[in-house]
Parts: C-alpha cells; structure tokens; sequence
C-alpha cells in the first residue's frame, strides 16, 4: 500500500456507529503527537487495506489497527494499543493487556455486537471538518 503515511497509525473504524464515531473524536483530541489518521470501513480505501494485511472480514466489524510495514491488531489488542499512544495518562489502559485476550475480545464482542442498539446508528459516515480532515485517509 505505497500510498499511505508510512509514519501514521492507521485506525479502520465503522463509520455510521455513533461510539465509533465518538471514540474517533477521542482519539483525535488526544492524539497530541498526531500519530493517527483514520479510515472508515465503509470507504473505498478500507477493503484495499484490509485484503493488503489479509484480514478475514467476517471476524472483524468494527476496528483495526495497522501501522504499515509494521503490524496490525484487531479488536481489544487494537483498543488497548490505541491507548498506549493517547495524552491524559491513557497509556496506563494497557495494563489490561495482561488480561488473556480471549477474555478481552469477549468483552470488546459484547459491546460491539449491542454497539448500534446501545448508542445508534447514522445514515451516513461523518463528514470531518475542514480542519480535522487532514486526518481522514479516502
């Protein structure tokens, strides 16, 4: 994938999921070292970077990871990842990941499987502001 920032954390997020969306605000207003750049999975660059890490689809519907040349992670490993780079003492999150994941990823299912019931759904993927769409990747 030659086009995208080789030196940003790229987070793949579903688009029309209202926590979704609002964990993406969170994320950009602690993102102080400006790391991330976000992708929704409903965009057309989503399935190319998905099929270029060779993730399976049916098991992932709601975030992933990937820092290019680097690795990727998916669900918990994703969330608690994400953390680690965020301002406000959020690093400490990843203390969690001493919980087996297989624990974890049952949570993170939970959620994300009641996610549209619990907090909504939109009709469309959010349209960033001018000044916050230098971190949108289309």
């Amino acid at each position: 994938m030659q086009n995208l920032p080789k030196n940003k954390k790229i987070i793949l997020f579903d688009g029309v999921c209202n926590l979704c969306n609002t964990a993406v605000q969170f994320v950009i207003k602690h993102d102080k070292k400006d790391l991330f750049r976000f992708v929704a999975l409903q965009s057309d660059l989503a399935p190319s970077i998905i099929k270029h890490i060779g993730i399976d689809t049916q098991n992932i519907d709601s975030i992933i990871l990937y820092e290019p040349g680097v690795a990727y992670y998916v669900k918990s490993e994703a969330a608690l990842e994400i953390a680690k780079h965020l301002s406000g003492g959020l690093a400490l999150l990843s203390v969690f990941k001493v919980l087996p994941s297989s624990l974890s990823n049952s949570i993170y299912d939970y959620v994300a499987k009641n996610r549209y019931k619990w907090f909504g759904k939109k009709e469309h993927c959010m349209i960033p502001t001018p000044e916050l769409k230098s971190k949108f990747l289309e």
